[in-house]
């Protein structure tokens, strides 16, 4: 499964094999969106070990930028951003990108608002998925997490 990265090109899920997987819908205009400070934090630290954090703009909440540039810019200069994100991606609805489809089918995820949080565990398994108050480091994702970076 492809997701069209922010810089031109695709994220590929085929190099994420063997590596816990942290995707996050997100959006510039939200009360949630100091989370990129954490995930970007997360992938500073634990990135080299392999957890890939992947930011995942969208506008369904009518809370993002207008364009995919507007989004790398506010990222990059708010918060120094270099961590994986996608081009502005659909979440909900018949539309949404196939990942987002896929979850709603398998597992009954929809993101029912900015800054929810599905785990892929370096198994290929979905770990567990979290609503917008759930942050990215909080216990109950990094004790899902942490074992993977060990083995």
């Amino acid at each position: 499964m492809e997701f069209s990265n922010l810089d031109g090109g695709v994220h590929d899920s085929a190099s994420w094999a063997g590596k816990p997987v942290l995707i996050i819908n997100s959006a510039s205009l939200c009360g949630y969106t100091d989370q990129y400070a954490t995930m970007q934090k997360m992938h500073e630290q634990l990135g080299p070990r392999g957890l890939i954090v992947l930011a995942v703009p969208s506008n369904d909440f009518n809370q993002e930028l207008a364009t995919g540039a507007e989004v790398k810019d506010f990222c990059e200069l708010t918060y120094t951003a270099t961590l994986p994100m996608t081009d502005l991606t659909k979440v909900r609805g018949a539309d949404a990108h196939p990942f987002y489809l896929w979850m709603a089918r398998t597992h009954g995820f929809v993101p029912n608002w900015n800054f929810n949080k599905v785990l892929i565990g370096a198994d290929g398994q979905v770990k567990g998925s979290w609503g917008s108050r759930t942050r990215p480091d909080a216990a109950k994702i990094m004790n899902l997490i942490t074992p993977d970076l060990e083995g």
